[in-house]
């Protein structure tokens, strides 16, 4: 298969198909497409992020759905809120001239207008487990028609905690006329239990995890958990025009870190498995207007983040796993445009640099901390910009008085210069007040009684001091996430 019009699909699809503008599709295009929109077969893709899945399965389901039937014919399943409502957005861009539609269902929404829009019959319906669930069991949502179950990111649902959810939707599938299709980035034992508990004789495609495109530089910083944020901030101060993701560990040093830099002016938000739909929503609106040109978050809340043009994503808390690593950093240097990937290391996490550099096949390069300096530097030179494009300056002229002319008259040009310069940006150039410290250790307490997560990433100086003195970060429990939340 090179082109979607090797697929003969029907005139009203490949013509949404020509307007989205795909031409050539992608691995997981090429090898899904045939088998699913030829068989009635459950069916296993092992892809990642940013492969195309989407359009692997959602062009089959408009295909065989029946617009004309009233009735919930296809069910699609996705760990995070997010990518429920990206899913639905790319299904209803692509079967709007055969009349299909997908409605989103989610936590942290309203009942009412959900189960709206499952009684007028929508063929597709996209959600997160818990609140699919939810209109199972008020009977808003009936099964009997299902044709196609896909479970989209499988192995992020089962690790968010939300496979005892999965297996009642599986199980509640009449399967006798449908058939389920498992997309999945990894092929964890779990998900190998569900899928050999619920698919019959599954046909199976594995597509190659994605290397990092060549425009992305990566670089790490051997820092002290104490120094990270003053790190952050000459970091984002440096730059030529930030617009980025920091990535935590926990919710609670991502509201830290909020608060710090939002202290130090920075132009930044968050997003946490904590926030309201409302608040996530006016917060990516926020974001993707650049109003705010720093976002920082936790894995769990970015899912199905889909930003453009961003400049430097940064690993504030290192990840483990490369599947981890390669989703948070691959969201920069897109469409040929070069990306700048920053990674913390403790000093005793220096060994992951080897490891990451051996998972990505592509050198990591030490960066070196902005001075004061260096920023200051910078910044002047955007002054020299504005001081070069003023338009105005002869009626300035016009209004100096006499005192103007007296206080610079012996001055030399520099030194006028400089105090204009000062003036304009005394933060610049202004000794720093010895600031608080990031995060005040709450009281001595046991850390909760639960060993490291699988995967999990380090960083954040939240918890209780050692014996020298250094914050130990609390480790939290991995709870299964609350149903009405639907993160």
């Amino acid at each position: 298969m090179k082109s979607f019009d090797d697929l003969k699909l029907s005139e009203p699809l490949s013509r949404a198909i020509h307007e989205l503008g795909f031409a050539t599709p992608t691995p997981i295009q090429a090898q899904a497409l045939p088998l699913l929109l030829a068989d009635k077969t459950d069916f296993i893709g092992m892809a990642g992020t940013g492969t195309g899945k989407t359009a692997a399965f959602g062009i089959p389901l408009i295909e065989h759905v029946d617009p004309s039937l009233k009735k919930v014919q296809a069910l699609v399943l996705c760990p995070t809120r997010e990518l429920a409502l990206q899913v639905t957005g790319q299904i209803n861009l692509l079967g709007k001239h055969k009349g299909v539609r997908a409605i989103p269902v989610y936590g942290g929404a309203d009942f009412g207008p959900q189960q709206q829009g499952l009684r007028e019959g929508v063929p597709i319906v996209v959600g997160t487990p818990g609140r699919l669930l939810d209109h199972i069991d008020r009977r808003a949502l009936t099964l009997e028609s299902i044709k196609t179950l896909v479970l989209d990111e499988s192995d992020e649902m089962i690790s968010m905690g939300f496979r005892e959810d999965l297996e009642k939707i599986l199980a509640a599938v009449p399967r006798d006329r449908s058939h389920v299709w498992l997309f999945s980035a990894t092929m964890s034992g779990d998900v190998r239990r569900v899928a050999d508990t619920y698919l019959r004789n599954p046909q199976q495609v594995k597509v190659q995890a994605a290397m990092l495109p060549a425009a992305i530089e990566q670089l790490y910083f051997t820092v002290r958990e104490s120094d990270k944020p003053e790190i952050l901030c000459k970091i984002v101060e440096a730059a030529d025009d930030f617009y980025g993701l920091v990535f935590c560990q926990t919710k609670q040093l991502v509201a830290d870190l909020t608060e710090f830099l939002q202290g130090r002016g920075v132009k930044v938000d968050c997003l946490h498995g904590d926030k309201s739909q409302d608040d996530r929503e006016r917060t990516m609106r926020a974001f993707r207007e650049k109003k705010v040109t720093l976002l920082i978050c936790t894995d769990v809340a970015s899912r199905g983040l889909d930003v453009k043009e961003l400049t430097h994503v940064i690993n504030y808390s290192v990840p483990r796993d490369l599947e981890t690593y390669v989703h948070r950093v691959g969201r920069t240097a897109r469409s040929g445009k070069h990306g700048t990937a920053i990674s913390f290391m403790i000093p005793t996490h220096r060994h992951l640099i080897s490891r990451l550099e051996h998972w990505t096949k592509t050198k990591m390069r030490e960066g070196k901390v902005p001075t004061r300096k260096d920023i200051a530097a910078k910044k002047v030179n955007k002054l020299l910009e504005r001081f070069k494009s003023q338009e105005h300056f002869a009626k300035a002229v016009e209004v100096l008085g006499p005192d103007w002319i007296l206080a610079t008259d012996e001055m030399p040009l520099g030194e006028i210069l400089g105090r204009f310069i000062a003036m304009l940006s005394p933060e610049l150039f202004e000794e720093r007040a010895k600031e608080k410290p990031f995060v005040q250790p709450h009281s001595p307490k046991p850390a909760p009684p639960h060993g490291p997560h699988h995967g999990s990433h380090h960083g954040g100086p939240r918890g209780q001091k050692d014996h020298k003195g250094h914050f130990k970060p609390y480790t939290k429990t991995h709870n299964k996430p609350n149903r009405g939340q639907g993160r």
